[in-house]
């Protein structure tokens, strides 16, 4: 407590303070003084902080939490995708449909189609099909990815505009879904959709910065205070300089440059002087996304035995490897050399295998660095490596929203891996039990961006949408409330090397805070997710005030 340089600017009494330091976990007040927490501790000994110009926060019974971090997300696109034809919130066919109807109708000058957000599971195979769109619209190219982006959906005239036929072989990283007798259906996964792609007009930075705009608005009202964006092109770092120099990106932001897969290491030395002149404000770029492997929903996620067909007998296809793993651990070695943050996207068991299998050899020739490496997703990760990322401090980067039963789990994935792998699915407890870091992440748009529903799902193994109707996911794995919440705050704080100022309530650090309107600790708080952020304060300024905060 430092009462030295006078009254407190801000303080927070008469609640619950979570504070996710293991040496006191939980406190009465909080007061503030610039950016940075100058007392934590009873409301009596906060009480004395208190000046005639300083603001007091009554929580009134709530509870105080360090910001959220969300260490594996998208902002821009998922910011851009609301202000396009957004299909999220469709479920069903019909009701997709529905929606694409209605934003063709309401733009008729629009050169393309251009939107987001299906659901795989609510299409006969996950595959849609382009009749479906060219009964709306036939004379304009459509283009719509899934709400993962590893599928694309598309029209015939889209798909007659980038010359796939019958005739068309699949790319190195992608497949097109077709029908017996070759013709493409409308369904192009991963590297596919490139060829389609690539014809169309490119998103205007003035989109680009409405998207941001939007996405930390809805951001910092679900309590997040910092994040990692986990594929920052250079027209995307463009976009983020811009705020940050401008003085409105009031989130802390992470940049995950992109690796392309289509290049070697030729590309290091440009990613060493975007780290270094991408850097300004509140905006760091220190890490590096490389993209090992697909999904399992259309069999691109990679794996060590092969994916099993309808009838349950193994298949011939294991997954796609999108970085030569022969290459991958020079490449890596490389990366982390120079300080930069290795941000792999593993699925699969060899994904992920490949991904430690890096980060072994750079150890090897570096020695112990500080760049911090995650692997994110780990939807399946073969028991003899998760004692692996302890070994290798290496962060397990979870989406636990995921980590339930729902129609596209049950009927796309887990027919298709069988029982035994079925089980490797999403080991929360297992990682930790070995002593491994987690640090959590939404995927946003993939998923909800919401902690309190992500942090539900973690704990139960079950969707919000499905209480009481659904059984656990591997309840084994499940996580307690303490554990999720570090997860995703003092686990994402470290990834993102913001550990030293933030992910914690202790005095001489930031304040970064989010006040929730129950204590989730609380025997009779009812569902977690049911939650609801009242406030949310980067360096003790309102970045988010709902008018029930008082």
């Amino acid at each position: 407590m430092t009462h030295d340089a006078g009254p407190a600017d801000l303080v927070f009494t008469g609640g619950h303070v979570h504070t996710v330091d293991p040496a006191r976990p939980r406190a009465e007040a909080v007061a503030v003084r610039g950016e940075r927490i100058v007392a934590v501790g009873s409301a009596p000994e906060v009480g004395d902080l208190i000046g005639p110009r300083t603001r007091v926060v009554d929580l009134a019974g709530r509870l105080l939490l360090p910001g959220f971090q969300d260490v594996h997300l998208h902002p821009i696109f998922a910011g851009v995708d609301r202000l396009q034809c957004d299909l999220r919130e469709a479920r069903g066919r019909a009701e997709v449909l529905a929606v694409i109807r209605s934003y063709v109708a309401a733009h008729p000058d629009d050169e393309w189609i251009i939107g987001s957000g299906w659901y795989m599971a609510d299409f006969e195979n996950g595959t849609p099909r382009r009749e479906d769109i060219d009964a709306i619209v036939a004379d304009r190219p459509a283009f719509f990815p899934n709400r993962d982006g590893h599928s694309t959906w598309v029209n015939s005239k889209a798909l007659e505009l980038a010359g796939i036929d019958r005739d068309t072989p699949d790319p190195d990283d992608g497949r097109i879904e077709r029908d017996p007798d070759g013709t493409p259906t409308g369904t192009l996964h991963e590297g596919a959709a490139h060829q389609v792609e690539r014809l169309m007009p490119e998103v205007t930075a003035g989109l680009m910065a409405d998207g941001l705009r939007l996405a930390q608005a809805y951001l910092h009202s679900l309590g997040i205070t910092a994040w990692q964006d986990a594929i920052v092109r250079p027209e995307d770092q463009a976009i983020y300089r811009a705020a940050a120099e401008a003085g409105w990106l009031t989130a802390r932001v992470e940049g995950a440059m992109w690796w392309e897969r289509s290049r070697g290491d030729d590309q290091v030395d440009e990613l060493i002087e975007r780290s270094r002149s991408g850097s300004i404000g509140r905006l760091r770029l220190n890490s590096v996304k490389l993209m090992q492997d697909g999904v399992l929903e259309t069999f691109t996620g990679a794996m060590i035995d092969p994916y099993l067909g309808r009838d349950g007998s193994p298949t011939a296809n294991r997954g796609i490897s999108f970085i030569d793993p022969e290459r991958l651990p020079g490449w890596v070695t490389r990366l982390d050399g120079a300080g930069l943050q290795p941000h792999f996207h593993a699925i699969g068991d060899r994904a992920v295998r490949e991904c430690l299998d890096a980060v072994e050899a750079a150890r090897a020739a570096n020695g112990h660095t500080d760049t911090r490496p995650h692997i994110a997703h780990i939807q399946v990760i073969h028991p003899d490596d998760v004692p692996r990322f302890a070994a290798l401090d290496v962060t397990a980067n979870a989406q636990p929203y995921w980590a339930c039963h729902e129609a596209q789990m049950d009927s796309l994935t887990i027919p298709f891996l069988g029982p035994e792998r079925s089980a490797w699915q999403y080991p929360y407890r297992s990682l930790l039990s070995a002593g491994a870091r987690l640090a959590m992440g939404s995927d946003w748009s993939v998923s909800t961006p919401n902690p309190l529903l992500e942090i539900e799902v973690a704990v139960t193994r079950v969707a919000d949408e499905s209480r009481g109707l659904r059984e656990p996911f591997l309840p084994e794995q499940a996580l307690t409330l303490a554990e999720a919440v570090a997860a995703f705050t003092t686990g994402s704080a470290y990834v993102n090397h913001l550990d030293a100022d933030t992910g914690t309530i202790d005095v001489g650090k930031l304040a970064d805070l989010a006040v929730v309107d129950r204590d989730l600790f609380a025997s009779d708080a009812g569902p977690i997710g049911d939650g609801r952020v009242l406030g949310t304060f980067v360096g003790g300024a309102p970045v988010f005030e709902d008018a029930a905060l008082g």
